[in-house]
């Protein structure tokens, strides 16, 4: 063979380095667009994702040939053929001139949106979304629960708002740096309730706890829930510059009133009670409670019991299920004339990769500007200190020694103290920058925070790659590259690992969460007496900050209740919830099972799906419930006279009650039978009431859970009017000789004759207490 012309190989030397020297220049993210016939795909590759890592294995750098896969962002299978990937320039040229790529794009354009969450659910879609079809809840009032409001927020303006309605009653109690010009036509009221705080800790002190006796918000967590159901649009929001765009809350028409019963040591039961009573008679249409513990039963449970009287009057309850997940039987908050919200995440990243000294890139997040201060992404010294008995590999406070930390990288196990304190407590020991690691507790949950240094998080699988190459190295290097904004290139939306999970404890036969709604990196309101990151130290001010929980969920569907109560006025709260759950979603934006991990999520952690807000104003069917048939099933739960009446304020005979209600099921939209003992058959009654077209025919799908069989009588629904009432029956049948299972899922569905029109979805898990008792 004769040797190659010299002047191709000083090319090809030349390409060398500079594929080489590619790894110490900054990389971007491409969008790379690959033919969907390939005949190479098919023909070389088992799966489309090794097809894509294969042009990677081919580009990037010798020293990385190994470990192409940590460039891969996404991998595309559905709007394009493709992928997108961080790339240098020179690694971009070649691409383009391999087979079956049609594009290599720069992915330049970052979306300008900061709560995004009403973007992602689609309430401001032209025609058919919720905001269009109920007038931005204009006339609803949202009480929300929390610590309090910062009544400066731009969120809160009343700019263009009515005033409030006639029925509404409450007032706007001055206190401590709050007056009664504090409240306008959107903040229309504002309470605080502190008795029970004070009786139970010691006075509160301005060092220690910068508090405020009164409405205003001092930890800032209710001005985040409060703006997130309710807040009016600001335009040019952002979080030190990541998320830009116009901030709004899920009902922007609708008003907002406070009742702060959250101080700096919790939420006490007397006050909880106390603001519940006064809201029940100001008015309110929905009561947003981002707040709650274990599950407990309902007699002992203060929200349980107030909210029972609040839906009794009229007014949906909506809260939060906790995060104590993914244990099951965490969720909290169960009862079944409540609304119980899991959380969810959304389809936007605020990438900060960790690339270490051998060129590997590790996946991070983080919300620090860091793409906004060049210093921040310079390489550093990465250490991670571990032995002794001060908590030092989680950067607990004086458990850093200046001498190993100062100017270094800090790697920061999660757990302990707060994700943002471990950077303060960085900072403080000389720290400058540190890579905060997911432990097997979390995985890789990817809860972001606006910390005082350069920082980021990366997951479980990363933060042992990492960690290996400390133990593995000499002088172990690393620094961190901050991307920004990235929206619609992942999977959304998925279970939030920390979402607390069913069945439900107290009431295993209704299933909870009733819905999941956004809760993962949420950035709305923020007070002007913090930081972003919510630590005292921090001197940045800002307007909008980042949180993650079930708390950030809960306001979500608060403000679609507040939605349909604003199109609806006359629904009972049983039926705003029934219209959100039967018409939620359980496939994410890619029409693929929503997940919870790696795994598909079961009905115990989506419950009966994601919300829908589009769907949910107009739900063709609802199941309605009358407070009375509430302690029909308490009667049913075996709730003693003394512990309804605890609940109900109700003296009743349960013996007469379920004597009278042979047969007897809560009208509710999910199915949850439990075989107890030798039980084989469970027979399960349901009525529909028909609020979407007169004339309409409904015939039944269902697909049965496992070891079941599911019979339904009638299979078609003939409805002629408005606000008609008809009623089915549901046989579920255990099989003989099934395999021993604890539960099993499946759906019913009621479809309208114009398949498009309705689909009227209520989960059935099935589940056996003892198969062999």
């Amino acid at each position: 063979m004769a040797s190659p012309p010299k002047t191709l190989l000083f090319l090809s030397t030349l390409l060398l380095c500079l594929v080489s020297l590619s790894a110490l220049l900054p990389l971007q993210t491409y969008i790379v667009q690959l033919h969907p016939q390939s005949e190479t795909a098919a023909s070389y590759y088992t799966s489309k994702l090794d097809w894509h890592l294969s042009f990677l294995e081919g580009t990037v750098s010798v020293e990385e040939e190994a470990d192409h896969s940590s460039r891969l962002l996404y991998s595309y299978r559905s709007a394009i053929e493709g992928f997108a990937a961080l790339l240098s320039d020179s690694e971009v040229e070649s691409l383009r001139r391999m087979r079956d790529v049609i594009a290599v794009r720069p992915d330049r354009r970052l979306e300008l949106h900061t709560t995004y969450s009403y973007k992602f659910l689609k309430l401001d879609a032209p025609r058919i979304g919720a905001w269009s079809r109920t007038e931005f809840g204009r006339g609803s009032i949202i009480g929300v629960l929390d610590t309090g409001v910062w009544p400066e927020s731009p969120s809160f303006s009343d700019h263009g708002m009515p005033a409030p309605p006639r029925k509404w009653r409450g007032v706007c109690q001055e206190g401590q740096n709050f007056n009664a010009s504090s409240c306008n036509r959107k903040l229309i009221g504002a309470r605080f309730f502190i008795k029970g705080h004070h009786v139970a800790n010691s006075p509160l002190s301005p060092e220690i706890n910068p508090e405020y006796v009164s409405a205003r918000d001092s930890s800032g967590h209710g001005t985040h829930t409060s703006s997130t159901a309710g807040g009016s649009p600001v335009p040019m929001a952002n979080l030190l510059g990541n998320g830009e765009g116009i901030a709004q809350g899920m009902a922007p028409g609708a008003h907002i009133a406070i009742y702060k019963v959250c101080w700096f040591n919790g939420c006490y039961s007397s006050d909880i009670l106390a603001a519940m009573d006064v809201a029940i008679r100001d008015g309110v249409d929905v009561l947003s409670l981002s707040l709650g513990g274990f599950p407990i039963p309902f007699y002992d449970d203060t929200v349980a019991i107030g909210s029972f009287h609040a839906a009794e009057k009229g007014i949906s309850v909506i809260c939060a299920a906790g995060n104590n997940g993914p244990t099951r039987n965490s969720v909290a908050n169960e009862a079944p004339w409540v609304t119980t919200v899991g959380a969810s995440t959304l389809d936007r990243r605020f990438p900060a990769y960790v690339r270490m000294g051998t060129g590997r890139y590790l996946y991070g997040e983080s919300l620090f500007p860091g793409n906004h201060f060049p210093g921040a992404a310079r390489e550093l010294e990465v250490v991670y200190i571990t032995g002794g008995d001060m908590g030092s590999e989680y950067c607990l406070e004086g458990s850093l020694p200046r001498e190993k930390v100062a100017g270094k990288m800090v790697v920061c196990d999660r757990g302990v103290n707060g994700r943002a304190e471990k950077g303060e407590v960085v900072k403080r020991a000389g720290g400058a920058a540190m890579v905060l690691t997911n432990t097997e507790i979390n995985l890789e949950e990817d809860s972001v925070d606006a910390h005082v240094l350069p920082a980021t998080l990366i997951g479980f699988s990363e933060a042992a790659q990492l960690k290996s190459y400390i133990n593995s190295t000499k002088r172990p290097t690393a620094k961190i590259h901050f991307v920004g904004t990235v929206i619609g290139r992942s999977r959304a939306p998925a279970v939030a690992r920390f979402s607390s999970r069913g069945p439900s404890l107290n009431n295993p036969s209704i299933l909870k969460p009733d819905v999941i709604a956004p809760g993962v990196n949420i950035i709305a309101a923020w007070p002007q007496n913090l930081g972003p990151s919510g630590l005292l130290g921090d001197s940045r001010r800002v307007n909008f900050t980042v949180m993650s929980g079930t708390s950030m969920a809960c306001p979500h569907v608060s403000g679609i209740a507040a939605l349909i109560h604003s199109a609806y006025p006359n629904w009972s709260p049983a039926a705003v919830k029934s219209a959100m759950m039967t018409t939620a979603d359980v496939t994410d934006h890619f029409g693929k099972p929503i997940m919870d991990g790696n795994i598909p999520a079961d009905h115990f952690a989506i419950g009966s799906g994601h919300i829908n807000p589009a769907k949910a104003v107009d739900p063709g069917l609802i199941y309605d419930v009358r407070p009375t048939d509430y302690i029909t099933h308490l009667c049913s739960l075996g709730y003693t006279r003394s512990e309804i009446f605890t609940i109900s304020r109700r003296n009743i005979s349960c013996k007469e009650i379920l004597q009278k209600s042979r047969g007897f099921g809560l009208n509710y939209p999910s199915i949850t039978p439990v075989f107890k003992g030798r039980e084989t058959v469970k027979v399960i009654s349901r009525s529909v009431t028909n609020v979407g077209r007169p004339n309409s025919i409904y015939s039944v799908e269902v697909r049965a859970p496992e070891g079941v069989r599911v019979v339904v009588k009638p299979k078609r629904l003939v409805f002629r009017r408005i606000n008609q009432t008809l009623g089915y029956k549901v046989y579920v049948i255990s099989k003989k000789g099934a395999k021993p299972i604890s539960f099993s899922q499946g759906e019913l569905i009621w479809v309208h004759s114009h398949r498009n029109l309705y689909k009227v979805r209520s989960p059935i898990t099935v589940s056996w207490a003892s198969k062999n008792s």
